[in-house]
């Protein structure tokens, strides 16, 4: 992702992500702005299993139209190399003959007890033979991608995780699409429950909000802010894998090097080279490089989340909380609409802080079962994120 707050090594890293749904934003019910709903620690934390029936679209705004796009097949996800999840990658083609704006989507999950988040990336024309030939010569539907859409340059322009909705700003903004765009949903399968084994069977789709032409509105882009995890066992808890050294090295196997490399890189860039004290909260600074306008916001973790916030110049005069999440729900990771669209310039800094509590795995059903660990960032369900996500449109793209 290029438009990330992250420089050098952590833009890298940035890459590695989850998490949970994009696209314009919302009109969800019961939280104020940059603020969610409080819930029992059972219910907040329940993961996965919910019946899902999206509700009707909003109303189709002028110039607009609908696209629902899915895969021609089922796919029964199987977790490599003895995990249990995977990231499965599905090219969609919306048909653009010209340019357009993706001005709201929504993640349409099929089998929501396997389906942990989906992101949409969008890749230019110029990619779109690469990962058409990537497809072709994977067996089965889409290809493995832990990590990105493994297509280069593939621009986050949606995502969904549980108690997500299409969310729609009423200002004109959207993200661009040339002609000749496809879009790859890369879904991430948890297969806990069978143990990483094939099981169900998934066809998720994605209704796209899209309006032709190439003026009239601001380009957005998904900024990324990422945050260490380091939480070590819980008091009574003990094993092999409460071993930091031996939690990273299955995680390398689960999720191959990169996974490791993050983890190294995360806390490289966050704790400027020092080593990260572990502990159950942690943040990252990143800096701003350019001047951008910032319209919604989110924050991501798995099943041990406890709380999340982001903050504009934490510390300093007129700095601000921008996502207050004090009682983290997994179910209900909606993106916020700020009150009014802010302005951040360079120099600026934006700060990620997240709280886990390895007290939950023993609380938790989806969890009971596995060997406790010390837990690093990582991309399955009982690995942990620290995610901050701006709905953004920085300097250099502000109209089409």
């Amino acid at each position: 992702m290029k438009h990330t707050m992250l420089t050098g090594a952590a833009v890298a890293l940035a890459t590695t992500l989850l998490v949970a749904a994009c696209g314009p934003s919302p009109t969800t019910g019961g939280s104020a702005p940059g603020q969610a709903s409080t819930g029992t620690t059972a219910a907040a934390h329940a993961g996965h299993g919910g019946a899902s029936t999206a509700p009707p679209p909003k109303p189709l705004r002028a110039s607009e139209r609908f696209v629902e796009l899915k895969p021609p097949r089922p796919y029964t996800p199987a977790a490599p190399s003895g995990g249990t999840d995977e990231y499965r990658c599905f090219l969609l083609d919306p048909g653009l003959t010209g340019p357009a704006f993706l001005t709201g989507s929504r993640f349409l999950p099929q089998n929501t007890a396997i389906v942990h988040h989906a992101i949409i990336f969008q890749i230019g024309p110029d990619k779109a033979q690469a990962a058409r030939d990537l497809d072709a010569r994977t067996p089965g539907e889409g290809w493995t991608c832990f990590g990105d859409a493994g297509v280069q340059d593939g621009a986050w322009v949606g995502h969904w995780a549980p108690g997500a909705d299409e969310t729609l700003f009423s200002q004109k903004v959207g993200y661009a699409m040339p002609a000749g765009s496809r879009l790859v949903m890369q879904v991430h399968y948890n297969l806990l429950a069978t143990g990483g084994k094939p099981g169900q069977s998934d066809r998720s789709a994605i209704r796209l909000r899209v309006a032709d032409g190439e003026k009239g509105y601001t380009r957005l882009a998904t900024g990324r802010l990422a945050a260490p995890v380091e939480l070590p066992c819980a008091s009574g808890e003990s094993g092999p894998l409460c071993d930091r050294k031996a939690a990273v090295g299955d995680l390398s196997h689960r999720f191959g090097a990169q996974a490791e490399q993050t983890v190294g890189m995360l806390g490289e860039f966050c704790a400027k080279g020092a080593a990260v004290p572990p502990g159950p909260t942690q943040h990252c600074d990143s800096p701003v490089e350019q001047p951008a306008t910032i319209y919604g916001v989110a924050g991501h973790m798995h099943l041990l989340g406890r709380s999340i916030t982001i903050d504009l110049n934490p510390g300093k005069p007129g700095g601000r909380t921008l996502l207050d999440i004090p009682v983290y729900n997994f179910d209900d990771q909606a993106i916020r609409p700020l009150p009014k669209p802010l302005t951040v310039k360079a120099g600026d800094t934006l700060r990620v802080t997240c709280t886990h509590d390895a007290g939950l795995r023993t609380m938790l059903p989806a969890l009971q079962g596995l060997p406790p660990r010390y837990v690093v960032w990582g991309e399955g369900t009982s690995d942990e994120m620290c995610l901050g996500l701006l709905i953004w449109s920085p300097a250099g793209r502000s109209q089409g």
